[in-house]
């Protein structure tokens, strides 16, 4: 106690000095002027432009660690508009928050940089009525963190230092103001980019004679002539004024609203976005901003446009989605052709939002259905690149890598599931249809409804068995007559992010697979995308994460069942090793059980590894998967080393990393490109806080796939060909941090190598050659520093 007088008057001092410190800029280059950059200033005959010169740079060198949610300080630098908006020192990912923080969506939750000022960012650029070129770097803290790079800059061996936090949920540190000049003496590494080389001078250069300038930007062009008239012609199908034009107009806002859309015949390869508008077709968009799309509008009516988006592609969010004329036609098919009446609009109420199959169940569930497995990976992308896909305790509700199938649809099977979804929708309310939402009351309420639907449609399996359904592989959807390749899937966790292709990744089966259905696949995209609010409160989060242990298990028992009944149990409690027989029995046995016999002939008593084998055959006439199998590789000496590499396992790979990209180097050839993923070996994922006490270290697996898999790379290795069989024995040797340290020294890419961003260029050059419609920027922000 005799202390607090004098932390009062320290902290007092302190005010102080933070007040005289803001106040510093005001004096030197005049007030502030918050409404400077509500509009881009058009560049003069000798500026630099910010298109074709400034945003190529700026791509390179900050959007792969600024962009998106989780971009430090929320400072985004993949549009003018983001470098404008400036930065703030809030968290948008925040675990611990008891209510919901209000949004700070770029280009929604406000339109102008002056407008950003009164939400709690500050600038980056300087505001100040001094525009000379000496006040534009001074009071412009965008160069000051430029130019401290660039006069402290990074080692150019070993790791950077070690004072440089890396982790995900690092403090933020953002300068606001003059509290730059504190910073720079605090922090003389943590200059821009933040723990990685320093731009070349040239972009330096180019970069501060731009800031000098006062940051001119063109304004925005309009979208090609082609591209407008598809515009015209996708707002006309989606702005119908019959209740069944409206609804399912609805219904597919709903489900598209994170896509990047693109026309099939747009050479350009222009992305837009659908978004909600008071305004109708041939009127400039107004949208309306709401916290989640399935929120209350107050519109009477509510119109679907096209706009285009206008910040940079990064890989972490980049979901490309075609929209042609086949796609059209499909969906007058499904939704508009056939004869059923809806009668009324459904309102947007919590209880109605939070229960997609009450809101649409004038819509046929085989048009439902089949809308998401059109492009099912698309669905499941969602919850793997939405807001909510973030961080290790998100993800590990997963296992490292899995299969996903799709039950086949069939007349017999949607009208059972549309009269039960009818009788029962209750059941399937989500707990996600609020923002502020309870700890645990919450949770077990809906764990009881869980239970009630569990139970019903056990029963309903059980009546449909007895009916004479056989459990064998024509259960599972093949992908069609169209042969289309989003009928298998692989899920790869890689700790705190995920990824999502098509195809069967992996030369090994995995140990778990999941067979998805209807309902499930559409509580998956309401739980973890459409009802998802980033911005919600510690509730919020914690029910989403909760409930969607129910859903992995439901996808879980639709696999069992196709194994004999008598492997059933012991293929579940080999997923849950440890858990307690009642969450056991949550998955299968319990009110999740099934007495019938599968109907599929095995040989042997391992049949889930048959399953996997019998699926993995099934699935084989579908399109060549992107990430194919190693026995594909041309070069035999090469395809004989990367199949030898994908064979390490054990210990040692947990030295390793979770995702990591390979270069694979030879004299005169092009540099190949490969994937590694580790896959963590597991007692269970259906633990809580507790990861590391289930861990498996003699379980760890590596994948091992051509080209970039993952947005988020932890290492860079670089090899020549001739050393890889080296390469392999040291990763499978690992044994300590010693011998991890060597290991990079000898092959990784380190943050302080000095050729880092000519192996970025490099490797994104590539990327964007090898994968045209699904690459995107590279996140940097979990590179390793070891």
């Amino acid at each position: 106690m005799r202390r607090l007088p004098l932390l009062l008057a320290l902290l007092f001092l302190s005010a102080c000095a933070t007040l005289a410190s803001l106040g510093k800029f005001d004096e030197l280059f005049g007030p502030a002027q918050p409404t400077r950059f509500d509009q881009p200033r058009p560049p003069a005959p000798n500026d630099i432009s910010y298109t074709q010169t400034v945003q190529p740079i700026l791509d390179k060198r900050c959007v792969v660690c600024h962009a998106c949610y989780d971009a430090p300080c929320q400072l985004k630098t993949t549009s003018w508009e983001g470098i404008a908006r400036g930065a703030s020192k809030t968290r948008v990912y925040d675990a611990t928050r008891l209510l919901a923080a209000d949004p700070t969506r770029l280009y929604e939750d406000a339109d102008k940089a002056s407008a950003w000022r009164d939400k709690s960012f500050f600038p980056v650029l300087n505001e100040h009525a001094n525009q000379t070129t000496e006040a534009n770097r001074t009071a412009g803290l965008m160069h000051r963190l430029l130019m401290l790079k660039q006069q402290h800059p990074m080692p150019t061996s070993g790791t950077a230092p070690a004072d440089l936090d890396f982790s995900i949920d690092r403090a933020q540190t953002c300068p606001a103001g003059p509290e730059i000049e504190a910073y720079e003496q605090r922090n003389p590494q943590g200059g821009m980019p933040f723990g990685l080389p320093g731009l070349s001078r040239a972009e330096h250069d180019t970069l501060t004679r731009w800031l000098e300038q006062g940051a001119p930007a063109e304004p925005s062009g309009p979208p090609s002539a082609l591209a407008q008239q598809r515009v015209a012609h996708w707002e006309r199908f989606l702005n119908g004024d019959s209740l069944k034009e409206q609804l399912f107009a609805r219904y597919a806002y709903e489900h598209l609203f994170l896509a990047h859309l693109y026309f099939d015949d747009d050479k350009s390869r222009q992305y837009f976005k659908l978004v909600r508008s008071s305004t109708p077709p041939g009127q400039p968009v107004r949208e309306i901003v709401t916290r989640r799309p399935v929120d209350d509008p107050g519109a009477s009516r509510v119109h679907y446009r096209l706009v285009a988006e206008r910040e940079s592609i990064v890989a972490k969010t980049h979901m490309p989605y075609r929209l042609d004329a086949a796609r059209m036609a499909r969906w007058r098919a499904l939704f508009l052709q056939p004869a059923y009446a809806v009668d009324r609009l459904p309102g947007y109420d919590a209880q109605t939002a939070a229960n997609p199959f009450k809101t649409f169940e004038a819509l046929p569930v085989s048009a439902r259905y089949s809308f998401m497995l059109d492009e099912a990976e698309f669905t499941i992308m969602g919850f793997i690149k939405g807001p909510v896909c973030r961080g290790q305790m998100a993800l590990d509700v997963i296992d490292d890598r899995f299969w996903v199938f799709f039950l086949e649809p069939s007349k017999d099977y949607d009208e059972s599931m549309a009269h039960q979804l009818a009788t029962e929708p209750d059941l399937l309310r989500l707990p996600t249809g609020n923002s502020n939402v309870g700890l645990l009351a919450p949770w077990v309420r809906y764990a009881n409804l869980e239970k009630g639907y569990i139970e019903a449609k056990s029963q309903a399996l059980a009546q449909r068995a007895a009916a004479g359904m056989r459990l064998d592989l024509g259960l599972v959807w093949d992908g069609g007559r169209e042969r289309n390749p989003n009928a298998a899937l692989t899920v790869m966790r890689h700790f705190d992010s995920a990824t999502v292709v098509k195809g069967l990744v992996g030369e090994a089966p995995p140990k778990t697979a999941w067979v998805i259905g209807y309902p499930l696949l559409e509580r998956i995209h309401y739980l973890l995308v459409a009802l998802y609010d980033v911005y919600g409160n510690v509730g919020h989060q914690l029910n989403s994460r909760l409930y969607m242990d129910f859903l992995r298990m439901e996808g879980e028992f639709n696999f069992l069942i196709l194994l004999p009944k008598d492997q059933r149990e012991a293929v579940r409690d080999a997923w849950y090793r440890g858990d307690s027989l009642s969450t056991r029995q949550q998955v299968y046995g319990g009110p999740a059980r099934l007495d019938a016999d599968s109907s599929i002939r095995y040989r042997t008593r391992d049949a889930k590894t048959e399953l996997l084998g019998m699926l993995e055959q099934r699935m084989a006439p579908l399109a060549g998967a992107q990430f194919a199998s190693l026995e594909r590789e041309p070069d035999a000496a090469l395809r004989s080393q990367l199949v030898r590499l994908a064979q390490v396992r054990g210990a040692s790979l947990s030295w390793a990393n979770e995702t990591s990209v390979l270069a694979v180097e030879s004299p005169g050839r092009p540099t190949r490109w490969f994937s590694l993923l580790r896959d963590t070996g597991h007692n269970s994922v259906s633990y809580f806080l507790r990861e590391k006490a289930e861990l498996r270290p003699d379980e760890n697996a590596l994948t091992v796939v051509p080209g970039v898999l993952g947005s988020y790379p932890n290492a860079f290795y670089r090899v020549q060909q001739r050393d890889l069989p080296a390469f392999t024995d040291a990763l499978g040797k690992l044994a300590s941090d010693a011998d991890y340290a060597a290991f990079s020294q000898r092959y990784a890419v380190r943050r302080t190598d000095p050729a880092f961003w000519a192996f970025s260029d490099a490797l994104n050059a590539d990327y964007a050659k090898a994968q045209p419609l699904t690459a995107g920027i590279l996140d940097y922000n979990r590179l390793e520093n070891r």
